[in-house]
This record gives structure tokens, sequence and C-alpha cells, in this order.
């Protein structure tokens, strides 16, 4: 059995595939026997059906880009969840047909030194929206409430004083006009085994592995504990939590992308007409010769 033990969590990222495989090797009742996810007979959508409503769905978001523009909203969306519970790709769903400069990304690493010194949630704060745009947190300030607090990497009391004074700052940011969604991606024990077994087996998805997956892995019942607690304290009547159940990832992402967009009374923009301009002739020359002899990419498809 793995022996329970404080983890540096500066490391993560700087340990080989062989390394994890050997550490998982050690966690009582894991064996690497990934199995092939079961077909669309188990009631799983089936990916034309899925890439069919997703892209209507994306199609929606585009409509409340510009309505989030033309409004001048805030928003911030924050996604947190289990490891391997499906946070990036239910992310990747939503910004892959928007721009990246009205939904902006912010998945931050672990603090420095000098923010460490900061009052907690101030990095947070920094990457806060400004008028027209909407702010996706992959993990946000509630590391404190899960990982930090499972892991040792803050004190009881300061877990405490995090539940304590949250909802107070989320309702500051709500009264400021920030429209505040907060979604907890729930996969189930057997499901996220399945995902680190593929994780393990996949040289593509290995890089998702980490000591930390490891250690939240043995530690299930830890984490369900401390989600609770922030559940308890945190799911506000201002700033509630908003569960998906996520271990059939393309129901989930499906299920997230339209309970985000009946959260906005959005509706059509209206715009110009669109027209291209002719080209100018007037100094035309041949732009293809001119470039003869500089370096291009080989053409090998």
């Amino acid at each position: 059995m793995m022996k329970a033990r404080r983890l540096n969590p500066y490391m993560f990222g700087r340990v080989s595939p062989a390394w994890l495989i050997a550490e998982l090797w050690q966690v009582e009742g894991w064996f690497p026997m990934a199995k092939k996810h079961e077909g669309d007979g188990d009631g799983r959508l089936k990916r034309k059906q899925y890439e069919k409503e997703l892209r209507r769905l994306q199609g929606e978001l585009c409509k409340l880009q510009s309505w989030v523009k033309y409004k001048g909203l805030r928003v911030i969306i924050i996604f947190e969840g289990r490891d391997a519970a499906g946070k990036g790709g239910t992310i990747r769903a939503i910004t892959e047909r928007v721009s990246p400069r009205v939904f902006r990304l912010v998945a931050l690493p672990a603090p420095s030194d000098r923010e460490k010194t900061q009052m907690y949630i101030q990095r947070y704060m920094a990457h806060f929206p400004a008028s027209g745009e909407i702010v996706i947190f992959d993990r946000s300030w509630y590391n404190r409430a899960g990982v930090e607090y499972v892991m040792g990497f803050c004190t009881p009391e300061q877990h405490e004083k995090f539940l304590e004074l949250c909802p107070i700052s989320e309702k500051y940011m709500v009264d400021a006009g920030i429209i505040l969604i907060k979604y907890w991606m729930e996969v189930g024990q057997k499901e996220q085994q399945r995902r680190f077994e593929a994780r393990i087996k996949d040289p593509l998805r290995q890089w998702k592995l980490s000591p930390m997956d490891l250690e939240s892995f043995r530690r299930w019942y830890e984490f369900s504990r401390a989600r609770d607690s922030m559940l308890e304290a945190t799911d506000t009547k201002h700033a509630p939590w908003y569960i998906v159940r996520s271990d059939d990832k393309k129901r989930a992402r499906l299920n997230c992308i339209t309970h985000l967009l009946s959260k906005f009374p959005y509706g059509k923009v209206p715009h110009e007409k669109v027209k291209l301009p002719k080209r100018k002739t007037k100094g035309s020359f041949d732009d293809q010769a001119s470039l003869k002899g500089r370096h291009f990419v080989s053409e090998k498809y």
C-alpha cells in the first residue's frame, strides 16, 4: 500500500511517465488494466449526434458573445472538480468557436514567492473581467477549499477562514455587477479510474498525469469531505454551485453549455451588413515573384 506522504507542490511536471506508473502500482486495489469504453449501447451519445448538437450550441455561444460585448457585461465562470472530471474538455467545447479576447481562459500555476505574501484572492482578482468580457477560471480561489486543504498546503485555520470569508467576497463581486457562475464537475470512482488508466496507456495523454493526480486518486474520500464542506459553506443564493455529472463527457459538455446559455437573456445584436470592398489595383505588381528565394516550409502534404 502506498504510504501517505506530503508532496512538494512545486515538483509537479518534472517526473517521467514511468515514475507515475510505478507509483500507481503501489496504490492499494489499483491495477493498470485499462478497458475500452463501452459503445453507444450503454446510452452514451453517438459521435455524430454529439457533434451536431455541440455545433448548434457553439453557435448560440457566439450569439452570447455578441450580447456580452453589446451589453458590456462582466462574467466569471469557475470550473472546479476532481482530477479527470472533464473540466478541460468542457472548457474547450465552450471556447472552441469564440474569440479569446472575449472568452478569456485563466489557469494559474502555483503561486510565486511574492504572491504567497499577498492577500489570498489577490492574484485571481488581477484577471477579473472588464466590460464585455467572460473570464473562465480552470480552477480558482477554491483551491484552498480542496487541494490545498487535503494536501496540507494550508493550515486548518486558513481553510476555515477561507470558507468563512469566501461567500462575503463573492457577495461583493456580485453586488459590483459581476455575473458569477460556479460549476463543480462530479465524476464517479470507476470512471475516474478508467480515465487515469487510459492516460497511462496513451502517450498523447501521459502529460496529464502528475504526482498530485496520484495522491488525489488515493485520497478519494478526503476530497469528498472537502467538497461537502465547501458546498455547505459557499453554495449561496447570490453565488450558487451547479453540479455537472460528468461520467459521460459528451453529455456533460452539452448539459453544461445548455445551462450556461440559460443564465443569460441574450438576444440578437444589431450588426451592420458586412460587404467586402474592392481591392485597389493602383500600384499592383507580381507579389508572388517577390517571394522567390525565401525560406518556405516543405509541402509534404
